[in-house]
């Protein structure tokens, strides 16, 4: 399972940030205080290809299918199902998703 986050860097980039999947990780059997969990099967959105950031600070859970995102610097990551990413890029340059059947769930924070 893939386990990152996504953030705006000082450099006005996207940056991955892989996250603690120990399991003393605080990110695991802790609540988090959440305002909405969304699933979206919109499939292949085109709105989603071109330089965009994320709406809000959310956790992005692929259930199925998969999404390539790239970030400024080059790097691209495939997530499929049961990988899981913040997306907190909410300035800056953003990053693109090229979704293939990508249905997931969004958490907002």
């Amino acid at each position: 399972m893939q386990f990152c986050r996504m953030y705006s860097g000082t450099d006005g980039k996207s940056h991955f940030e892989e996250l603690d999947q120990d399991a003393g990780s605080k990110l695991f059997s802790n609540s988090l205080p959440v305002k909405a969990l969304v699933f979206k099967n919109d499939m292949n959105r085109e709105d989603l290809h071109g330089w965009h950031n994320a709406p809000r600070r959310q956790w992005c859970i692929t259930l199925s299918g998969s999404v390539e995102i790239g970030i400024g610097d080059g790097t691209v990551k495939t997530f499929g199902p049961g990988d899981v990413f913040l997306a907190e890029d909410l300035t800056g340059q953003g990053h693109t998703a090229a979704p293939k059947a990508w249905v997931r769930a969004f958490v907002h924070l």
